[in-house]
């Protein structure tokens, strides 16, 4: 069994698709910061200082025990009210462009970079050529 195990993980595109997870997990990392702390507060700053993660619609009562603001989206969520939490979904959405936008940005540059195959017919069409060239010199 270990010696299955040890042929499972010593597969090249297991440890690729490992690596590719980690680097993928930091890569969530910068661009979530990228959008809470840089852009979604700029965003808030051109619309008039807006915070749009705590946009909400609340859908049901506040406990009479609940001491805190009305308009404190987490305060409100913690204390157990459901909460339509538009805001944050818009946040997350467009982290998910941006995140959408930039993995397009480095696989167009790889594509880029990396050496183009030469232009040219497939090996099986050339050869299929040759066979009839051949056929015709047939008499």
């Amino acid at each position: 069994m270990f010696s299955e195990f040890k042929a499972f993980i010593n597969r090249g595109n297991v440890l690729d698709l490992a690596v590719a997870v980690i680097i993928g997990a930091a890569f969530g990392k910068i661009i979530t910061s990228l959008t809470e702390d840089i852009l979604m507060p700029l965003v808030g700053k051109l619309f008039g200082g807006l915070d749009f993660s705590g946009y909400f619609i609340r859908l049901g009562e506040v406990p009479a025990n609940y001491s805190g603001s009305l308009s404190d989206y987490a305060a409100l969520k913690q204390a157990g009210v459901p909460l339509l939490g538009y805001g944050e979904f818009l946040t997350q959405a467009v982290n998910f462009l941006i995140i959408a936008f930039m993995i397009f940005l480095v696989i167009r540059a790889v594509n880029r970079a990396m050496p183009k195959a030469p232009e040219g017919e497939p090996a099986d069409i050339e050869l299929l050529r040759e066979i009839r060239d051949e056929l015709r010199k047939r008499p």
